[in-house]
């Protein structure tokens, strides 16, 4: 049956359920047979006879074709009820979205308590996480990834529409879990690898440190260079408040923390063709990302779709021309 409805350009049915209701006349007929009462005014020996005679006025018509128009007409209706469909070409629609790698600080100084969440103080590192989540949530047709960097840098998830996973693996990080220093060249280095497979235009990597390069093989300088001849664009941000800790009643603690070598990250955004950012606060690291969110977005293609094309008007338009033929040879005849 299936092969037969392709053989004639449909694959299915959005309602087979209709398809029932061509057996309705033979139903209706069988229920409600046709009776000649002639009542009890009228009684005569060749009754049968006559009663045959009357029947045998419809059959003349049926075997000129006008039963079988009217049946073949009801059947198309009935098809076209039931809404016969067709799968159309593949076709791939335009999706906006970008590949974007985002990379971690996750040295010592990333502890620092000189944020401020919710009125209350908190770690470089938990304000950071607060804010990369919000901004992994307003991630509609983006794929993204993630890697950490300390001692040494770290892939925790590759690049994938899967942005969940990235939220999660962001939340799990812990302060000291790839060593105390910064490996900031590394990290780049590190994420230009995984950014290679990508088109040249998608890509994006978003740095956010605290610090200097205290570790590592590459230098930041080193690293920027291979990303930019692979095409690899870095926003740098820089992040920290005055480099001490809130205390409790409002007052900045010295802690000893690195500087943030705001020259050097400038230098690397500048030579990839990025933008270098500088956030000392929550507020100002929100602002950031909310301009980073408002980039050019990548045209690329979208997943696969096969659209479902109706086609009941061939039948619909059959049936009532079959029915407006019966109509008209019987006003002609009459």
């Amino acid at each position: 049956m299936s092969r037969w409805l392709q053989w004639i350009g449909i694959d299915g049915f959005a309602w087979p359920w209709l398809l029932a209701a061509v057996l309705l006349p033979w139903v209706v007929h069988v229920v409600l047979p046709q009776t000649i009462d002639a009542g009890e005014a009228l009684r005569v020996p060749w009754a049968g006879r006559l009663r045959k005679i009357a029947s045998d006025g419809v059959v003349p018509v049926g075997a000129r074709g006008f039963p079988w128009l009217l049946w073949g007409a009801w059947c198309l209706l009935c098809v076209a009820a039931a809404r016969p469909q067709q799968l159309g070409p593949m076709q791939f629609p335009p999706q906006q979205g970008r590949d974007l790698m985002l990379a971690v600080d996750l040295s010592a100084s990333m502890g620092e308590q000189d944020m401020e969440l919710g009125g209350r103080p908190v770690d470089r590192l938990t304000a950071a996480k607060a804010v990369l989540a919000d901004f992994l949530d307003r991630r509609e047709g983006d794929r993204g990834g993630l890697l950490v960097f300390g001692d040494q840098a770290f892939s925790l998830t590759p690049l994938t529409f899967d942005l969940g996973s990235v939220r999660q693996q962001l939340g799990d990080t812990e302060l000291g879990l790839v060593g105390r220093a910064t490996a900031l060249g590394d990290a780049i280095g590190l994420a230009t690898r995984r950014l290679q497979a990508q088109p040249a235009g998608e890509r994006v990597l978003i740095l956010l440190t605290d610090g200097v390069n205290t570790a590592g093989v590459l230098s930041p300088d080193k690293a920027a260079e291979i990303a930019r001849e692979n095409k690899v664009r870095i926003h740098a941000i820089a992040f920290g408040g005055e480099g001490g800790a809130l205390s409790m009643f409002g007052f900045r603690l010295p802690t000893g923390g690195d500087e943030v070598d705001e020259a050097g990250l400038r230098q690397v955004a500048e030579r990839t063709g990025g933008r270098f950012y500088r956030a000392r606060d929550l507020k100002e690291l929100v602002n950031i990302y909310a301009e980073i969110d408002r980039l050019e977005p990548v045209q690329r293609k979208g997943q696969a779709i096969r659209p479902m094309m109706e086609r009941y008007p061939w039948p619909l338009s059959l049936g009532l021309g079959l029915g407006l033929l019966v109509l008209l040879r019987r006003r002609l005849r009459g």
